[in-house]
């Protein structure tokens, strides 16, 4: 078993919706922004996903991903994306040593259960693909030897939308291997204010406790993978996903790996709401964080001003949802 444990069990899903909200509540204590982004970003952590956090300097995605990892009393570890970092900077090298005469492997900060990749797209495309392996595989391989993850694992990644220069955009290869994608935003007057005073006196985050540990989250992935998913519910995701291919907004539509991310964020929010089967509903509310992102609008539709998630949005509406 790559993450040592011999054998998971899943929990009723009562219990993963109660391990799901107490992280949430927690989550609210600490980051200023709506709970159903909140609520999102555990989910990406309960359906074995990856997040990227697209936003404004200063919002609190670091705030969010040490939160998160606090929260479930996971190990975390951050990096920082530069033009001149390199991929051994990510996974880790093979250092010779005197003493015993051999090579030994020092562990890159990909080895925690949560990483932060802050300024992703400041990084080359090298060491950007360091981390492909990890996160579809859960594994790293350094000079031919194979090195497993300990599970979970969630990679965190940021990105700022208004700076380009010097910045290397994310292929479309990566992107699709992120599960979803969200935005804090600014938040209200009232919550703002209430910020700045927390923040200039005991900020939150350094008095945050674990609300659950490794072994909930873990209980709370199996829980979400026996999750029921009825015959209708499958191929209104497919249909969902051709919308989108055939779609004259989009020059790229969603893969089929865009459908698993979707199905198993689906599976991963009816347990939030202690089910063991899928509802359309559940499907339509992740839809917008897990497929705009893989998306490419098409040149004209995009000088007309459509964006990839209208085209999720008229994804929803034109295809028949099952009763």
């Amino acid at each position: 078993m790559r993450d040592g444990v011999t054998a998971r069990s899943a929990v009723p899903p009562a219990a993963a919706a109660e391990v799901v909200a107490r992280v949430v509540d927690n989550l609210e204590s600490a980051v200023r922004a709506p709970r159903e982004t909140l609520e999102l970003s555990v989910l990406v952590l309960v359906a074995e996903g990856h997040l990227i956090v697209e936003d404004f300097p200063g919002v609190g995605k670091t705030v969010l991903a040490k939160s998160l990892a606090r929260s479930l009393h996971l190990s975390f570890s951050r990096v920082q994306f530069t033009p001149d970092l390199l991929p051994t900077d990510v996974t880790g090298v093979n250092v010779f040593n005197q003493q015993t005469n051999a090579f030994e492997f020092r562990p890159g900060p990909v080895f925690a259960n949560v990483l932060l990749a802050d300024e992703i797209n400041r990084a080359s495309p090298k060491t950007q693909s360091a981390l492909l392996e990890a996160m579809q595989e859960a594994q790293v391989t350094v000079d031919g030897a194979t090195y497993a993850l300990e599970a979970p694992f969630l990679v965190v990644a940021t990105q700022n939308p208004i700076e380009y220069e010097g910045t290397y955009p994310l292929p479309e290869a990566q992107l699709d291997r992120f599960t979803a994608r969200l935005s804090l935003g600014y938040p209200p007057l009232a919550e703002e204010a209430r910020m700045l005073q927390e923040q200039t006196t005991q900020p939150p985050l350094d008095r945050l406790e674990p609300v659950a540990g490794r072994a909930d989250v873990l209980a709370a992935i199996e829980a979400a993978k026996s999750v029921y998913v009825e015959e209708s519910v499958g191929r209104y995701v497919v249909a969902l996903l051709r919308h989108t291919r055939a779609s004259s907004l989009l020059a790229l539509g969603a893969s089929p790996r865009a459908g698993i991310a979707l199905l198993r964020m689906a599976k991963a929010r009816a347990v939030a709401a202690a089910r063991d089967y899928v509802l359309p509903e559940d499907v339509q509310a992740v839809a917008e964080a897990v497929l705009a992102h893989r998306l490419i609008v098409a040149p004209e539709a995009r000088a007309a001003g459509a964006t990839a998630e209208e085209a999720v949005r008229e994804a929803l509406e034109q295809t028949p949802v099952p009763v």
